[in-house]
């Protein structure tokens, strides 16, 4: 075989195990964030009192907890259910809700050693048709768990979901054609590098990116509560309403099966995320960086990545750093180390990175460094932008109450749909003025 044709089999296979991976990496951290951001918003503490050998992690232990209590617990099975399609729907609805991921971009493509590394599993030529085709398939899981019950509560929730599905994915896709208007393709990694230039209008250069959220604002509006609704995420929440449904589609799931429906949702929350940041806000593109002038200046990407280095971790050791002081009377022995040791090791990753910046700049950097600090910095870019919206689902989420069913019904049909036309009607409006 080819030796270029090994290259980029075995890069598509590290990449499709690798965007498998990230999901499900994320998971735990964003049932963390869950936990402690609605004791934020709630003005308590959350969880903070599992531990390992003393150490609490901030309550992150609480997590390996939960999943060993699900692990342990009896695998109960109904009477008169389907057992195929009850069996098939926890494993359908976590498959489809890591699939989309492997046409997202992590960084731009890397030439090393006459080889092209793409960031990327599959650069498809329909790769938001493909994100749209996926995602409407996991509304099955949720039809599957709810029918193949035989329980009213369970199938009332699954017609809910397939309702509302169908509801707010034609508002979805219609958003996104604008989108697709004005980057004149489909595929994910062409529109990523096409948002790394700076935004013109009739003509003229504007001192902004060219991102999504500035060329389609009505758009980037739409796609997200459209998301919201496509993960069942409160107010949407409606397939799982306890006040009315017990527990909505998964009501007679237990152990390992309801671990799955419920990893399914967090999963599906972060490849939105993962889609929204990619679609309009740039992916990894740097704001008013560009890949070419990354490459062209080295030292300009040693010193983004430093800065962002210093600000992540500055401001993370200060916030667990004061939150030890302020709830220091909540721990005791070792655990009240924990936010000090932290703001240590956070002050430490600070110190390296200004070090190397130093160095980098005075000294100079070796050949092929650059070459790996640009896919560094971008994908730190990307996470930054992913994290941003994993803890924007958090926030609406212990914000804003449920809607009533025939307020979501209305809301997806006679207001974000006429709004997404509209918004297609005054986009092409505008792209023929341009010409």
């Amino acid at each position: 075989m080819d030796p270029n044709q090994t290259c980029t089999l075995i890069n598509i296979a590290v990449m499709t195990v690798l965007m498998w991976l990230i999901p499900l990496q994320f998971v735990p951290f964003f049932i963390w964030l869950e936990r402690k951001g609605s004791a934020i918003i709630q003005d308590r503490v959350g969880p903070n009192r599992t531990g390992i050998l003393g150490f609490r992690l901030f309550g992150m232990v609480q997590n390996f907890a939960d999943v060993v209590k699900l692990v342990m617990k009896e695998n109960i099975v109904p009477a008169n259910v389907n057992r195929f399609y009850f069996m098939l729907a926890p494993f359908w609805a976590m498959t489809v809700s890591l699939l989309p991921l492997l046409v997202v971009p992590l960084a731009a493509p890397l030439e090393m050693a006459g080889h092209s590394i793409r960031f990327q599993a599959a650069d498809l030529g329909v790769g938001v048709l493909f994100i749209l085709s996926i995602t409407s398939m996991g509304v099955f899981g949720i039809i599957l768990a709810g029918w193949s019950s035989n329980n009213k509560f369970s199938l009332l929730g699954s017609l809910r979901s397939s309702a509302q599905m169908i509801s707010y994915e034609l508002s979805m896709g219609l958003s996104m054609v604008g989108l697709l208007m004005v980057y004149q393709d489909v595929r994910m990694s062409v529109i990523v590098e096409t948002q790394g230039r700076l935004l013109t209008a009739w003509g003229h250069a504007l001192p902004l990116p060219n991102w999504g959220i500035f060329l389609q604002p009505v758009g980037f509006l739409l796609f997200l509560v459209a998301a919201f609704a496509e993960t069942n995420r409160n107010p949407f929440d409606l397939a799982e309403g306890e006040s009315e449904l017990v527990a909505g589609f998964h009501l007679e799931y237990s152990s390992v099966k309801f671990s799955l429906f419920f990893m399914a949702e967090y999963a599906n929350m972060v490849v939105a995320a993962f889609v929204i940041a990619t679609l309009f806000l740039g992916g990894y593109q740097v704001p008013f960086a560009s890949t070419q002038e990354l490459q062209a200046d080295p030292k300009l990407a040693l010193v983004l990545l430093c800065c962002t280095l210093v600000l992540l971790k500055g401001l993370a050791g200060v916030f667990f750093y004061k939150r030890g002081v302020q709830q220091k009377h909540l721990y005791t022995g070792v655990k009240q180390a924990e936010p000090f040791l932290f703001a240590g090791l956070c002050f430490a990753v600070v110190v390296a990175a200004l070090g190397l910046m130093g160095y980098g700049l005075t000294a100079g950097l070796p050949a092929g460094v650059n070459g790996v600090l640009i896919p560094v910095l971008q994908l730190l870019c990307l996470l930054l932008k992913v994290l941003f919206f994993c803890w924007l689902f958090v926030w609406v989420r212990w914000t804003l109450p449920r809607f009533r069913y025939d307020q979501l019904m209305k809301m997806g049909w006679k207001l974000m749909l006429p709004l997404a036309l509209l918004n297609l009607l005054v986009t092409g409006v505008l792209l023929l003025t341009q010409k």
